[in-house]
């Protein structure tokens, strides 16, 4: 059966259950991934050899090990997020840092701060993440506003969502500097000249759509909300005011963005080990291994020295170079393969986020001294609401697994292989590819691995273009922002976490990537004309 059938099927299924006979979200995945699974196709012969048909057995694991799988990867971080969220409710903390961002911008400009502040944090940190640690100042600002929730809640998203898809060190983005041969600096410096504006038309929509739509009572939201919608609608408006210092409020957002970005800085700025080992040869040039001394890296900025050609020099191989050679070329140790093994630890998204945890509920048990059973009870609800959360997403984790079984990327690829894509062309193709990709598995980061490498693989190069290839990457991010659907864990997160019905996050939500995505295109059209950023020479 055709990829591209099996998916429209899948995508029917999700649609027909949710929106049609209102089935939980969570079932409704589960349904679609295992229908997806028995209709996908067997694999397809490697080098002419057949492969063993996959069992019907085989058939139901795969969703259950994908399901496992995804809740793997975001049951901690969604639960500790949870609980951060109750615990700055509760101590006062998202109060103290709301009347921070009032004291500056006022009321009025409060979407344009929660923005501004997801545009900054999901630089370093998944959006997922971001969503979570600044949803409960949303929330806070609706309880003493009683307005404009949706209008806060979707600028958070159209900052967070933009710079995740466009700015390094966010995975996608810098898989797809470095898979194009984009220097890292470049793809941060033209990837925010491309977010910034499409950032700013993205709360412009925001406040266009909170205006024009109506979202449902919060008091009538059912059970799936996890008891957000009520608390939201039933919080009486009182002033704002919180003992808690503001550094101290600030702790719990600021501390994983730091572990965790440092680790990714740390990423970044490791030079991998490239090593010079002199050996015996016969054609007097010299050979670099980056085998046999990985503790080391060279500067060659020192070269006047070298043996001259013609010369023919014996070392033995693993044997650090001696003085002479040390003098014509010198190691310098590479610092940050030292730190690595600490800043990988620290920077673990898990372990950030406990750590933030625990500084959070130290704060709420210092300055509001709960009960023993007030404590708990607060942590409970907050780790319910958080497991509806973690079971909807690693539901549609397994979907979108099973959407990747279809082989439905090698489809699309098959489409445009034949394209000899050049100048604006190759921008709109590359735009077109990730967002089918997007909407066929979900995830944005895939969509950007899959697509550079297929745009890497048609040898593009800057005088065929007319333009730096930093552009193809931008043109990339851009696609991978269209059409969040129910598939994509970003669209559950923002759903659930703010209390949105499937529909109403339909209407919202993803109109407002599409802009994004949009704009951002546009912004990278113009910018590849007015700014090429060819290489010298």
């Amino acid at each position: 059966m055709s990829s591209f059938l099996v998916v429209t099927i899948g995508i029917l299924i999700v649609l027909g259950l949710i929106i049609g006979l209102r089935i939980n979200a969570f079932i409704a995945l589960i349904v679609a991934a295992i229908a997806v699974s028995f209709l996908a196709a067997d694999p397809e012969p490697v080098d002419g050899v057949e492969a063993p048909p996959v069992s019907m057995k085989e058939k139901l694991d795969r969703v259950s090990r994908e399901f496992g799988s995804s809740a793997g990867k975001i049951g901690l971080v969604i639960g500790f997020a949870a609980v951060i969220g109750e615990a700055m409710m509760r101590s006062g903390a998202a109060d103290r840092i709301v009347m921070a961002f009032l004291s500056v911008l006022g009321v009025k400009r409060a979407p344009w701060a929660l923005m501004g502040s997801g545009f900054v944090l999901s630089v370093p940190v998944f959006f997922d993440t971001v969503f979570y640690l600044l949803v409960p100042l949303a929330r806070s600002l609706y309880a003493n506003t009683k307005k404009n929730f949706l209008l806060y809640v979707l600028a958070i998203s159209a900052g967070g969502a933009i710079t995740h898809t466009l700015v390094p060190p966010t995975p996608g983005p810098l898989f797809m500097a470095v898979r194009l041969g984009v220097p890292v600096g470049l793809m941060i410096f033209v990837g925010s000249l491309v977010a910034f504006p499409a950032a700013l038309s993205g709360i412009l929509f925001a406040t266009f759509l909170d205006k024009r739509i109506k979202i449902e009572s919060l008091e009538d939201k059912d059970e799936t909300t996890g008891g957000i919608a009520r608390d939201l609608e039933n919080t009486e408006p009182t002033e704002l005011s919180s003992p808690v210092p503001l550094w101290e409020a600030l702790l719990p957002v600021v501390l994983p963005v730091i572990l965790i970005s440092g680790d990714t800085l740390v990423d970044t700025l490791q030079v991998k080990d490239v090593t010079a080992e002199v050996i015996q040869v016969d054609d007097a040039s010299l050979l670099a291994s980056a085998e046999n001394n990985p503790t080391f890296r060279i500067d060659l900025s020192h070269y006047a020295d070298l043996p001259d050609v013609g010369d023919t020099v014996h070392v033995t191989p693993q044997q650090k170079l001696e003085d002479g050679n040390t003098a014509a070329i010198p190691f310098s140790p590479n610092s940050f393969n030292d730190i690595k093994p600490y800043t990988e630890i620290a920077g673990n998204p898990g372990l950030a986020l406990l750590l933030s945890m625990t500084l959070a509920l130290i704060t709420w048990v210092r300055w509001k001294k709960p009960t023993g059973k007030e404590f708990s009870t607060a942590v409970e609800i907050a780790l319910l609401s958080g497991g509806l959360v973690i079971l909807i997403t690693a539901a549609g984790g397994a979907f979108g697994s099973m959407l990747k079984v279809t082989n439905i990327a090698v489809d699309i690829k098959a489409l445009f292989e034949d394209s000899n894509a050049v100048g604006l062309t190759s921008l709109f193709l590359a735009f077109g590819m990730a967002a089918l990709l997007k909407v066929a598995q979900g995830s944005s980061t895939t969509a950007m691995i899959t697509v550079s490498s297929m745009m890497a693989s048609f040898g593009l190069t800057e005088a065929e273009l007319g333009f730096n290839l930093v552009y193809i990457c931008t043109a990339i991010g851009a696609g991978s922002l269209i059409g969040s659907w129910m598939n994509d864990s970003g669209f559950w997160i923002v759903a659930k976490m703010s209390g949105l019905s499937e529909t109403e996050a339909l209407k919202t939500w993803t109109p407002l990537l599409i802009v994004l995505g949009c704009v951002s295109l546009t912004m990278t059209i113009i910018l590849s004309m007015a700014m090429p950023l060819l290489s010298a020479g």
